[in-house]
């Protein structure tokens, strides 16, 4: 299981996720008088002149419910390596709810400054959103390495 190459794929998505559940926000928009901060336990609020003194929780959304999850789903058809059909049926469902999750985050912050504040903002990402990008081409890959291996073990048994 070790040697195989997904397992290293995975083992850095489920890395880059569990990161993520420290708190380091996406992105944030900034106005003249406040800014909005995101990371996967809501968004905060706060005044420009301080930036980590006197934030206050404006919503508290369940995404870090979902990143945590996400990693024992990873981890979950990274242990069911003995069956490489249904590992493979499980890493395409990672592969397409995590570019669901993508493609929602880049949605957020496209729009999200209309959605939190009715000053005109302007958007700064932050490390949480290339840590959660990043993972994504590492589960593509892990995807594409069971599927050598599924197809490789295909190609051995119609030898025998």
């Amino acid at each position: 299981m070790i040697q195989r190459v997904q397992t290293l794929y995975y083992s850095i998505a489920m890395i880059l996720l569990a990161i993520l559940l420290s708190g380091i926000e996406f992105f944030r928009f900034v106005g003249e008088k406040t800014f909005y901060s995101f990371n996967v336990y809501g968004i905060q609020s706060g005044k420009v002149g301080s930036e980590k003194q006197g934030l206050e929780q404006v919503t508290s959304m369940p995404f870090f419910l979902s990143v945590i999850s996400f990693i024992l789903f990873i981890f979950i058809t990274l242990m069911a390596y003995k069956n490489l059909n249904r590992q493979f049926k499980l890493a395409r469902g990672i592969f397409f709810i995590y570019l669901i999750l993508v493609i929602s985050i880049i949605v957020f912050a496209i729009i999200g400054d209309g959605i939190v504040s009715t000053e005109p903002t302007k958007r700064e990402l932050g490390l949480g959103f290339l840590l959660f990008i990043l993972g994504f081409p590492f589960s593509f890959l892990a995807q594409l390495g069971i599927k050598r291996d599924k197809k490789l073990l295909d190609s051995l048994n119609r030898l025998r």
